[in-house]
């Protein structure tokens, strides 16, 4: 049980303030090896915020990132550029769909693999046996995962063309294609009809038991939440209101109700 216990990520009183309004508010959370953890709370909470901030789109107002990437040193991130996050082993998807939609399925994979690859220009202009060698690389690796997420059938298929329950998988494959040791997915479930998002909670669970890959998924479907998250971290208007497990967070009165009002709302 040790592994489990490693913590890859670690945030300390983040807050993200934009103008006279605060985002996300002092919030704390920690992820370790081998664990499944949810952030939830009504919209407008700030959960993508935060997101943004632990991936490099925004810079916190304050607060500290910490990364401990397995068998590296650990490191401080704030301020770091996305690219420079995904480098490091973290990688996203995002609510909207961001898919090169004009491109096979495959290549968007491939794409997602580049970060890894060490070819040069130079390299890549002459096409010398390394660059072949890597580039046959790429692509078996990028089939291989395909394989796992269940889209090798349309590997040749604009993305475009692809029913949604695929695309949101193929997001997820293009973001693991980038060897994370955490994945953050942000509402992966948004859009799925019941049996995309069985299909899709079944896939979560095995990333992180085949490839022992962590997640961190912010996400509104509650049942896919409890069936699959060892914790979950709860904020409302930027702050964090509650953490702990499945249970516990089911039968705490603020969470209660925080979601009875959104609900009243609806």
């Amino acid at each position: 049980m040790a592994e489990t216990m490693q913590t890859l990520l670690e945030v300390k009183d983040l807050t993200m303030d934009f103008g006279g309004l605060r985002a996300v508010d002092t919030v704390s959370l920690e992820v370790c090896a081998g664990e499944i953890v949810a952030l939830i709370g009504p919209n407008g909470a700030g959960k993508t915020t935060f997101f943004n901030c632990v991936t490099g789109i925004y810079k916190p107002t304050r607060g500290q990132i910490m990364v401990h990437p397995p068998g590296r040193k650990s490191q401080k991130i704030n301020g770091f550029k996305p690219n420079r996050v995904t480098a490091i082993g973290m990688a996203r998807t995002f609510q909207n769909i961001r898919l090169f939609q004009n491109m096979t399925v495959l290549e968007n994979i491939m794409i997602g693999r580049h970060c890894r690859t060490t070819t040069s220009i130079i390299g890549a202009i002459l096409r010398g046996p390394r660059t072949r060698r890597q580039e046959q690389e790429t692509i078996d690796k990028s089939y291989q995962l395909l394989e796992k997420v269940d889209l090798a059938r349309y590997a040749d298929e604009f993305a475009k063309n692809l029913p949604y329950g695929a695309q949101r998988r193929l997001e997820i494959a293009r973001a693991m294609a980038t060897e994370p040791f955490l994945l953050l997915l942000d509402e992966p479930a948004a859009g799925m009809n019941p049996k995309e998002t069985k299909a899709l909670d079944e896939l979560i669970v095995r990333i992180r038991d085949e490839e022992k890959i962590a997640i961190l998924l912010i996400e509104h479907d509650m049942k896919l939440v409890m069936n699959i998250s060892e914790r979950i971290y709860v904020m409302e208007y930027g702050k964090e209101i509650a953490q702990g497990t499945p249970q516990e967070v089911r039968s705490n009165p603020r969470v209660i109700e925080a979601y009875l009002g959104e609900e009243a709302d609806a």
